[in-house]
Order: C-alpha cells, then structure tokens, then sequence
C-alpha cells in the first residue's frame, strides 16, 4: 500500500479515495516513508525534498507551482502534478464578487455600522458606481482571465481588454477581447483591473509604482494571483493618494494578512485571506483531480522500474 503525506484539509471525497488505497500519514516524523505528498501550502524546497527519500510525486492542490522547487524536484525524479482549470469558476466568480463589494462600498458600509457609526441614510460618500458598460482590464489571460471575462460581459456588458505575452490581437478576438501592448496600457483603459498570472521570476512585483501611476483615475484593482505579484508598498502609496479608487486582494506577500499590513488599515481596500478556490465544488474537483493524477503517476513509475 502507498503512503501519501497529507498534512492538510482536503475535500472528503478526496480524502476517501485516498484512504481506499493509500495509508495516509500526517507526521513530519514519517515524511521519509512517503511515496507522495500533497501540497496545498507547504513551502517544498531542496532542503525539504531531501528529506523525503521516498517521495516519486508530489500533487499539487490547485495550479500554484511556486511553493515547490521544480528544479530540485526533477533532479531527484520527483514527478510534479497539478490540476489546472478546475477551480477557474471559482476564482472568477470571487473576482466578480470583489468588483460589486468595491464598486458599491459594500464592505465599508459594514464596517461602519457594525462599528455603531452614525451612518445617515445614502451618504454621499458610499456613493459608489455602476458596473455596466465600463472596461473591465485583465493581466493574465488563461482560465481565469477567459471565465472572468465570460462573467463580465454576461452580467453587465462590459468591454474586456487584456494583456498577456503569449496574447495577440487573433487569440483576444476568440476570447472577446482586446489586445493591449503592456500592463500600462491596461491600467490607462480600464475601470477595473483584475491581476491572474502565477508567480514567476518574470511575473514578480511586476505590478509597481509605473503601472499603478498609469492608472485612469478612480480605477479598482483585484489581485488574486499571488502575493508577489503587486508591489503591496506602491499598492498603499496608490490608495493613499487617491491615485486609484480601491483595491483587495485575496493574497499578499507575507499571509495571512494582519493590521501589521498598513492596506488593512484603508477603508478602500479589502482582504481576503486567499479564499479564491474554496468553495466545496472546488474542492471537491481539485481534491479528486490530484488524487487521481498522484495515483496514476505512482503506478505508472511502479510499472516503469518493474
């Protein structure tokens, strides 16, 4: 019987199937014995890896590859799986949830009167916008890019404009978008910008101080692609002047988030702490995707070395 690591929540049904066919230990003490590991927030580096002698897979719980060293996996043979696509709804309707809340001042209302302010009715400063017909901007067009895109456009009829480097004006017109040239040009034409890529050498702080000054004014931005992506000082410096109109993200570079992080202290800003695929049907789809892919790839080096 397999042994699979497992140190963290997954969905039950996953965790059926894994108990079916796999004995499943959750003890750092017994990370040598594991033939796989499933990975939702463990940070896997050399030093980790070479702890764990047994180890032929590892799955990974979303599409987030950052947190394992690929190199240092693929130099010990460690085969890594992961389950794209499967939690894009999710995100995406996250997204469009995090757009009304902003747009319509939804959480600052909250949070004053659940803080016993004498709020008067319709205050001109909850005054908030509408979101149909504006542009909507994308950094990153994949899965969630293209459903966020398909939301959009659906619930309020908005104008899409993206940016990617593999991105080019044929590709954007099959996913009813535009093509911009840079981020730049993004933040000058759009009303809310949405941030989906995932955390690369390439893709670190690469929303800084010169893509944020290009913004068009009032314009809300949405990151809930990885902490290291934004510039979370220049973030602050862009919300305190009022550069832009309002920002949350859904992941920062140190989490979870605490009132140490001077965005949490902004009523224009709102955190969340990295919920974008937790939902049970996310869950419930992620969690079986990797099971089935560690199993698969476990037999698969079994029947190799057989």
């Amino acid at each position: 019987m397999y042994k699979i690591f497992l140190c963290e929540t997954v969905h039950p049904e996953a965790y059926r199937m894994l108990r079916e066919r796999a004995e499943i230990i959750d003890s750092f003490e017994r990370i040598r014995e594991a033939d796989a590991v499933i990975n939702r927030n463990l940070k896997m580096d050399r030093a980790f890896l070479e702890q764990c002698s047994s180890l032929k897979v590892i799955g990974i719980h979303g599409t987030g590859r950052d947190g394992v060293d690929l190199q240092a996996a693929a130099d010990r043979g460690i085969k890594v799986v992961y389950t794209p696509h499967e939690n894009a709804d999710s995100v995406a309707e996250l997204v469009m949830a995090l757009a009304l809340n902003l747009a319509r001042k939804v959480c600052l209302a909250d949070r004053l009167l659940q803080a016993g302010a004498d709020v008067p009715k319709a205050p001109v400063f909850l005054t908030g916008m509408e979101l149909r017909g504006k542009t909507l901007g994308l950094i990153g067009t994949g899965d969630i890019g293209r459903r966020t895109t398909s939301m959009f456009r659906a619930a309020f009829s908005m104008k899409v404009i993206g940016y990617s480097p593999s991105l080019n004006e044929e590709k954007a017109a099959k996913l009813g978008m535009e093509c911009a040239v840079d981020i730049r040009e993004v933040f000058r034409r759009s009303d809310i910008v949405s941030v989906s890529v995932p955390l690369t050498d390439q893709t670190r702080g690469m929303i800084g101080g010169q893509e944020l000054a290009a913004a068009r004014p009032g314009m809300l931005l949405i990151n809930t692609s990885r902490g290291g992506v934004v510039d979370e000082a220049e973030l602050y410096q862009s919300l305190v002047s009022g550069k832009i109109g309002g920002a949350a993200c859904d992941v920062f570079a140190s989490k979870p988030p605490t009132r140490e992080n001077p965005l949490v202290t902004l009523d224009h800003f709102i955190a969340t702490p990295h919920i974008g695929a937790a939902t049970d049907e996310a869950l419930y789809r992620v969690g079986k995707s990797v099971v089935k892919q560690i199993f698969d790839a476990l037999e698969d080096k079994q029947q190799t070395s057989s």
